[in-house]
């Protein structure tokens, strides 16, 4: 059984193989029949294809000759059909230019007629032009001789008046005209006088009311200060600790500090000297601290300073605070209000800024309030407008330039930056906040109490105003009272008058403005008195 199945199989493979042999042979078989098929069959398609293209081509010639008879004969009937419409077309247009000659001709002599006739008209009146001319050449020459007669006439009569007002025509003219210019004087002395007055009256009251309700209800206390400070001593023994061996102890206290120790004759006193008020601050509370704790050695001061500039650091932090807060002005850089705090330890003519500064934020607020101003604006100009104080022992340039500049560093609003910029008037302020700013500034510093003055100083402002008010002409002397806030001057009665006196006055006042620099307001009081004396005998 097993022999009969090998044998099946081996009789179905090779039928298989068989059949594809076979399968093999038949696709070959058809492969060159169908390309010998191919190769007959295109070149019987060839020959037939060009039998039918010379048939083409015969026919095509034939049909282009007969076309090309046909398109000549109609050439010829169309040509001979436009020349008889030309022809026509010729004979119309001639006909037409014809008559549109005709016409121009007709028109042309209407034309010259026309101008003949304006040629004749203009003729005419040239005639007559020429005949005005005469009689205005005639009536000018009668003119000429007319001026001429009167000239003279003028002249004799000029001659008689000079002999009559014993006097020349120049010497009357003059006298004309100081005449006239003493009334204008006059005039306008009188104009200038009652339009001050009349200013005075309405503005007065109204200025007086804001400005006294504004000192009133934010007058500050201020205290005087220098740029020296003492510091009290319990016995002269301590001045020896603070010097220490060799001088190592007040070596190291100027050294971390930089403020200069001034240790003399004063009993039980040493005296901290230096521009910085905040470094002169930290020193003095070194000081005192290392005098309370009775070790004084170089480790302890160290320890003492370090501790001290953490101190008057929380206190110019929390005086900006304070400031900022008391005047109600929000929105700050932090670093600005630290700069406010500052100047807790900044004076300036013996008047602290600090103080100075919330003063003048509550007077520019209420004078804006009065006013109807921005009166967040002008108080919060006020508090900064002396903020360059804070650091201008460390930067140069003025307080104003370093204060606008701080500003616009922070990022303050454009017109805070010009009211700082305006507050001394080193540029024109062009807002009322810019010009209540510095009212208020002159306010603060002006009031009586306020700023203490080097008396060098005060001397030689009274002087000048003196020497100012004795340069001008008609002036007899000249006092300056009221602490140099008046200057009364008498003038001579005899080359001054009333009118030139209110034109001095102005004069005067505008040459203090240029040449001087002071706090407030100077009264200009000119006066002319004019007295009779005479001796009974």
């Amino acid at each position: 059984m097993f022999y009969n199945q090998n044998y099946r199989r081996g009789c179905f493979k090779i039928n298989t193989l068989i059949w594809i042999l076979i399968l093999i042979a038949v696709i070959i078989i058809g492969v060159i029949s169908a390309f010998m098929s191919f190769r007959y069959g295109y070149a019987y398609r060839k020959n037939f294809a060009e039998l039918k293209i010379g048939s083409a081509e015969e026919e095509a010639e034939r049909i282009l000759n007969d076309a090309a008879a046909a398109a000549e004969k109609d050439a010829e009937n169309i040509k001979k059909e436009k020349l008889l419409e030309a022809k026509e077309e010729i004979h119309k247009s001639r006909s037409e230019l014809e008559r549109e000659i005709k016409e121009r001709r007709n028109e042309l002599q209407r034309q010259e007629r026309r101008v003949q006739q304006k040629e004749d008209t203009i003729d005419k009146k040239n005639q007559m032009i020429e005949k005005k001319e005469e009689q205005v050449q005639r009536r000018f020459n009668e003119a000429e001789e007319l001026q001429a007669e009167i000239e003279r006439v003028k002249k004799l009569q000029i001659a008689q008046l000079e002999k009559i007002a014993t006097m020349t025509a120049s010497q009357a003219k003059d006298l004309l005209l100081k005449e006239v210019e003493d009334d204008v004087k006059h005039e306008s002395a009188l104009l200038i006088k009652s339009v001050e007055e009349q200013a005075k009256e309405e503005a007065e009251e109204k200025a007086k009311k804001i400005i006294t309700g504004a000192i009133q209800r934010c007058a500050a206390d201020h205290v005087t200060e220098t740029t020296v400070s003492v510091v009290p001593l319990p016995n002269d023994e301590m001045k020896g600790r603070i010097i220490g061996r060799e001088g190592r102890n007040i070596r190291t206290i100027e050294t971390l500090t930089g403020i200069d120790l001034i240790i003399d004759d004063t009993p039980e006193a040493v005296i901290l000297s230096g521009f910085d008020p905040v470094r002169r601050e930290i020193a003095r509370r070194s000081l005192e601290k290392l005098i309370t704790d009775g070790r004084i050695h170089p480790g302890r001061i160290e320890e003492m300073v370090e501790k001290s500039q953490k101190e008057v650091k929380n206190v110019i932090k929390q005086e900006g605070e304070r400031a900022v807060f008391e005047t109600n002005v929000h929105g700050l850089n932090p670093e600005l209000v630290k700069l406010i705090g500052r100047l807790k330890y900044r004076t300036s003519y013996g008047q602290n800024v600090l103080q100075h500064s919330i003063e003048v934020s509550h007077i520019a607020g209420l004078m804006a309030a009065e006013l109807g101003a921005d009166v967040t604006l002008a108080k919060r100009a006020g508090l900064l407008h002396d903020i360059g104080k804070a650091i201008d022992h460390e930067v140069e340039g003025s307080h104003v330039t370093i204060g606008a500049d701080i500003a616009k560093k922070y990022k303050e609003n454009d017109k805070v930056v010009h009211c700082i910029l305006a507050h001394h008037g080193d540029i024109e302020p062009n807002s009322i906040e810019a010009c209540l700013v510095q009212a208020a500034d002159s306010i603060s510093a002006a009031r009586p109490g306020a700023r203490r003055e080097n008396l060098e100083n005060y001397i030689k402002r009274l002087e000048q105003l003196e020497e100012i008010s004795n340069s001008f002409e008609g002036v007899e002397r000249s006092f300056a009272i009221q602490a140099g806030r008046e200057v009364r001057i008498m003038v001579k009665a005899d080359k001054v008058s009333d009118d030139d006196t209110i034109l001095m006055a102005k004069d005067i006042v505008k040459r203090i403005e240029e040449t001087m620099e002071y706090p407030g307001q100077i009264k200009v009081n000119v006066i002319r008195e004019l007295r009779a004396i005479e001796y009974a005998k």
